[in-house]
């Protein structure tokens, strides 16, 4: 308790045991207590102060050492390569390997002298030549890189982000002249002119309902004739076992062009989707209208970003097509 005997004034005790004959001895006591435990919580603090510094300049340290490697190595990378494409130098030439005269003979002693005794290796090229033979008469290949397995081996990824879905407004509808199951509509989607969309809803719908309506959009299918006219789009319904079909409504407020996305599936989509992979067909078993009538992907909602979520207006538990 010398340290905390030096934090107080001696008046300051003697003011206390003559306020407080009893308690002031353990009144004292408990401050110099109290002055103690400050100050080493203070020397705590700067300890822990000190040792995030050192874990930060350790960092640093750590991350010069591999940059300096990685310097190094590609430095080593170089110069090998560098090796194997120099040219090997050209053979001695007869004048230079003997000064005698042609019509001189050498001594025994000059002969052993033009001799080179250490013959330049074969180029690397040749050594590759004969390596190629001796493989093929093995009946061996040439191992592929580990970087073309991969590349070759890898699936492009299959979510629903690869779908480009938008919000459009049916401007109009109308019945297909050629098939009376099917209708034509003609959809804003925020570009410089609607698109046109076949659907087989002419039956199962009443379409003076549908004009002026919100509705979403799968944009980057190939655009295909359907009895003749051409669909540049396709329209997102839900239908429940019963064959009864509704429209997915997009959210309050949205506008004709409207992007809509997944919070877990941030990818970005397809320009075109490859008809070979069948995305959609894949993808489809998994776009459903929950309990709560939201239209989702694996339990992720199709969202408008600040704007909600698309949904079916009246129907739940049922499969998106």
């Amino acid at each position: 308790m010398d340290n905390a005997d030096n934090l107080f004034h001696p008046s300051l005790a003697a003011a206390l045991m003559k306020l407080d004959p009893d308690d002031g001895e353990q009144i004292m006591e408990y401050f110099k207590t109290h002055a103690l435990l400050s100050r080493e919580k203070a020397l705590l603090q700067t300890s822990v102060r000190d040792q995030k510094k050192l874990l930060v300049e350790n960092a640093k340290l750590k991350k010069d050492i591999e940059q300096l490697r990685n310097q190094l190595q590609d430095k080593q990378r170089r110069r090998t390569a560098k090796a194997l494409l120099s040219p090997a130098p050209p053979p001695p030439s007869l004048s230079s390997t003997s000064t005698t005269p042609v019509n001189q003979p050498a001594s025994p002693a000059e002969a052993l002298a033009a001799v080179p005794t250490n013959p330049h290796p074969p180029s690397t090229f040749s050594q590759d030549r004969r390596d190629r033979q001796s493989r093929r008469r093995r009946g061996e290949k040439k191992a592929r890189p580990s970087s073309d397995l991969l590349s070759l081996g890898a699936e492009p990824r299959v979510d629903v982000s690869r779908l480009d879905l938008r919000v459009g407004r049916i401007l109009s509808v109308r019945r297909h002249p050629l098939a009376e199951t099917m209708s034509i509509q003609e959809v804003d989607v925020g570009e410089n002119a609607p698109r046109t969309v076949v659907s087989k809803l002419g039956g199962k719908i009443q379409l003076e309902e549908l004009q002026g309506g919100l509705v979403v959009l799968l944009c980057n299918v190939k655009a295909c004739k359907m009895r003749g006219v051409a669909s540049q789009a396709r329209l997102l319904c839900c239908s429940t076992s019963d064959d009864c079909i509704e429209l997915l409504a997009a959210p309050t407020g949205s506008t004709p062009g409207d992007r809509v996305t997944f919070l877990n599936y941030p990818g970005d989509p397809d320009r075109e989707l490859p008809s070979k992979q069948r995305v959609w067909e894949l993808l489809q078993p998994d776009l459903q209208v929950d309990s709560r009538g939201v239209a989702n992907y694996k339990g992720c909602g199709f969202e408008v970003k600040g704007k909600g979520l698309c949904r079916a207006p009246s129907l739940t538990n049922c499969i998106i097509r």
